[in-house]
């Protein structure tokens, strides 16, 4: 069973928006706990991925399994169309949704993704970080994460909230096997697939010095591809992605934009 939000309400000339959070966070890490889209009058659904968070166990963790995920909180809630805001794991899955299934995609918001298909990830440091998990919980997830490769000034912020939001999952053998197997599956198999993709689109990405797992020149070939709009933070500011309000806001427009 999957740990759902859902605000309900909205108004009726506006999709609603299902939120998708990345690889080890849960639904809280979407849009901050902002509440700014609710209180625009947006019906807002949010839930923690198969493994993560409140949601229980799964026997596999692939982008099939996390879009078919969605598919079935949409049917669960009645919603025929939405507009689909993920980041990161989030963002490859609303992707593989509105290929599959343009028609219950009214808009996608693609912050800060991370895969390519011609890219080969790191899979050494995604079993060291399960492997951590598992041996020992949220500090060993921390020790193997090591230095996260920002700058002083944020440095200690990021570790604060990577051991926040690790201690929120009910099941971390679950998020263990996520981590292990995730990175192994694609959303999409060619760039010709994200440019098929006819619904409005943005894409929010990060500067490289405060986010180096999600790079730049990804989110500016997501944007060429899908024919979007690119939003990047100024340099040496603070990214969009962390400011719940600033996201909300992009999100909101898209909404209104998808109407």
């Amino acid at each position: 069973m999957l740990k759902i939000d859902d605000s309900g309400g909205g108004r009726p000339d506006a999709p609603p928006i299902l939120l998708l959070h990345g690889l080890t966070a849960t639904r809280h890490y979407v849009v901050m706990g902002s509440r700014m889209l609710e209180r625009g009058g947006h019906r807002v659904v949010a839930f923690d991925a198969r493994g993560h968070g409140e949601s229980d166990p799964a026997p596999h963790y692939d982008y099939p399994s996390l879009a078919d995920d969605v598919l079935r909180v949409l049917d669960d809630l009645g919603i025929e169309r939405a507009v689909l805001a993920g980041a990161s794991m989030g963002a490859h899955t609303a992707a593989r949704v509105a290929i599959e299934h343009p028609g219950r995609v009214a808009g996608l918001v693609a912050i800060t993704p991370a895969f390519l298909p011609d890219t080969t990830p790191n899979l050494v440091r995604w079993d060291s970080l399960a492997a951590g998990l598992r041996d020992g919980g949220v500090e060993g997830f921390v020790e193997a994460y090591g230095d996260p490769g920002v700058p002083d000034a944020w440095r200690e912020t990021v570790v604060t909230v990577l051991r926040q939001r690790m201690a929120r999952h009910e099941h971390p053998g679950a998020v263990a096997d996520a981590i292990e197997q995730i990175p192994r599956s694609s959303p999409f198999a060619a760039d010709e697939d994200l440019a098929a993709i006819e619904a409005p689109s943005l894409v929010v990405a990060d500067r490289d010095e405060a986010d180096p797992g999600h790079p730049l020149d990804v989110g500016e070939r997501w944007a060429a591809l899908l024919g979007a709009e690119l939003i990047v933070e100024e340099p040496g500011k603070s990214p969009i992605a962390w400011s719940g309000g600033q996201l909300s806001r992009l999100i909101g427009d898209m909404a209104e934009r998808a109407s």
